[in-house]
Formats: C-alpha cells, sequence, structure tokens
C-alpha cells in the first residue's frame, strides 16, 4: 500500500472517529437538556401545588428578598413578580417581604419603590409588610420604604439612606512604572472617570452633582414613603449612616419589632404562611448544583434557538 493510500485511510479513520464523537456529544447534550427541563417542571410543579393550610388561618403571602440588587440576581423583578401573583390571589389577605439585602443598583431599587406603591393603591384591602431579618440597608430601604409598615429585629441594620461611588487613581503609580495612558477620546467628558488619566476638578463636579441628584431622589421617595413618621430633625437621617433596629425604630425608619411569624400572627390571625418567592430558574439551579460550563453552553444553545432545530 502507498503512503498515499494509508494517508487517506488514516484521514478518513479519524473523520469517522471525530463524527462518533460528535454524535455521542450531541446525544449528550440532549439528554442533559430533557434532565433539565423535566427537572424544572418538576420543581415548578411541587412548588406551585404547595397550598397553605387554611384551618391555620387567612393566606399570608411571604415573599423572599435578598441579594444585592443587581441585572444579575434580578431580586427586584421576583419581588415584584411574586406581589403581582400574590396579590391577584383571591385568597391571600396580605403580603409580608422577607428582606436580607444590602442594596444594590438605585434604578432597580426606584423601579420596585415604584411598582409596591402602584399595587398598594390597586390592592388597598391587602396590606404589604418588610420585614427586616439581618440587614435592609441603601437600596433595599429604597424599595422598602414604600410598604404599608416596616418591621424588623432590634439587632437588624437599616437605613443608609444615601449614594455612593467608587473609584482610584492610577496615574502616580504610571509615573514610577514609566507607563503612559495613550487615550483616544471624541467628546471632552467621555472619559469621566477613567482611573489612568489625572482627575478633571469640573468632571468630578459633575459626578458630585450626579450623586446628589439620585440622593434627592433617594430621599423623596422615603419621605414619601414614611410621612410624618420620619424624625427629620435627626441630622443625619439622610447622612448614608445606618443604624440598628431599636434606634431605627426611635428615628421612625421602621414600625416595630417583629419576624416573619410573628407579624403573621399578630396582623393577620394567621400561621398560614405561603411562600409566592418565584422559582429559580431551572437552568440556573442545576447549574448550581453541578458547578460545571457545559450546562451554561447547552442552556444557551437552547435558548438561542428557542427549543427549535438541533444542538450542532
Amino acid at each position: 500500500m502507498s503512503w498515499e493510500q494509508e494517508t487517506i485511510e488514516k484521514v478518513l479513520l479519524e473523520t469517522v472517529k471525530e463524527q462518533r464523537r460528535a454524535r455521542r456529544w450531541r446525544i449528550f447534550f440532549r439528554l442533559l437538556i430533557i434532565v433539565i427541563i423535566v427537572g424544572g417542571i418538576s420543581t415548578a410543579k411541587f412548588s406551585k401545588d404547595e397550598v397553605g393550610d387554611s384551618e391555620k388561618g387567612p393566606q399570608v403571602a411571604v415573599i423572599n428578598f435578598k441579594g444585592v440588587i443587581s441585572d444579575e440576581t434580578q431580586n427586584y423583578k421576583q419581588v415584584m413578580d411574586g406581589l403581582n401573583t400574590a396579590l391577584k390571589d383571591k385568597n391571600t389577605v396580605g403580603v409580608i417581604i422577607r428582606a436580607n439585602s444590602p442594596g444594590g443598583s438605585p434604578v432597580y431599587s426606584d423601579i420596585l419603590n415604584q411598582d409596591i406603591t402602584r399595587l398598594r393603591k390597586l390592592y388597598p384591602k391587602k396590606p404589604i409588610y418588610v420585614v427586616v431579618e439581618e440587614v435592609c440597608a441603601s437600596g433595599c430601604y429604597y424599595a422598602a420604604a414604600a410598604a404599608d409598615s416596616i418591621y424588623a429585629n432590634p439587632s437588624s441594620i437599616v437605613g443608609s439612606i444615601g449614594v455612593i461611588y467608587t473609584g482610584f487613581g492610577a496615574t502616580d503609580a504610571m509615573k514610577k512604572l514609566g507607563v503612559d495612558s495613550r487615550l483616544l477620546i471624541s467628546g471632552k467628558n467621555k472619559a469621566m472617570g477613567y482611573p489612568f488619566v489625572p482627575e478633571n476638578k469640573e468632571q468630578t463636579e459633575m459626578q458630585q452633582q450626579m450623586l446628589d441628584e439620585i440622593h434627592t431622589l433617594f430621599i423623596n421617595a422615603v419621605k414619601q414613603g414614611r410621612g410624618n413618621k420620619l424624625a427629620e430633625s435627626n441630622p443625619d437621617l439622610f447622612s448614608g449612616r445606618y443604624w440598628i433596629g431599636q434606634d431605627a425604630l426611635k428615628l421612625g425608619l421602621i414600625d416595630g419589632f417583629g419576624s416573619v411569624n410573628s407579624i403573621a400572627r399578630d396582623k393577620f390571625k394567621s400561621e398560614n404562611l405561603v411562600d409566592f418567592t418565584p422559582d429559580e430558574d431551572p437552568f440556573d439551579k442545576v447549574a448550581k448544583k453541578l458547578g460545571v460550563t457545559m450546562v451554561d453552553s447547552a442552556k444557551n444553545a437552547v435558548v438561542e434557538k428557542q427549543f427549535v432545530g438541533n444542538i450542532n
């Protein structure tokens, strides 16, 4: 057999092997997707089939609000979706938002604040309470201020009505290292806040103005939500400082002490708590459990193809 024939034979053999490997991977991903979908459906079914015990009193909806408020966590959207579902349920007499968040995006905090305000007007007979567990600060308090009432533990962290921007300057370090920044911009303020060029006082003032304007929006939202409960004579109230629950009560930032269970008993005469927190994305659940990147690949492929076609 000539070397040309041997070469062709080897190439064909490798091609066959590659096709087999590709076929096995396609089968694997298809099975994985089926498992994820079936698991997600099953999880959703069991969670939605969970109903309250009417013998324990009227149905009180509970929605978890935890973590940093951001586009990545989507926790603000979870709360909004949970609120809408819970309040539409004819069996729900009220909602308790279990808060455990240090804050986050002022945009999403304001969106949630406005949605709570809207729903209070739409369902005036179904109160919305916020119960702080460990912390409800900054953006979390921005959102919570729209609730009918806020409760916390005497040791909970509450408040932090302020806005923060973080950055750094590296120009001195660059000089010591002999490094130049070769930044090109079109628009004199395009590089505002860029750490590798000297600070521009005019741009710093612009940034401060924006922070102050957002802070004013935050303050107004708190005043609108809390009304005359606030001890506005305290100069630190809107300074960005946070307090423990027992001090927050004196300042009118909260309405009293309590846990989710105790507020349900005291305000609704009920122990019938039903979790209305929306289910997590089944793909994300599996990804967290497996901790492997191939799940993300499968998810992206399915989403991109919208469950139509093959994964090649």
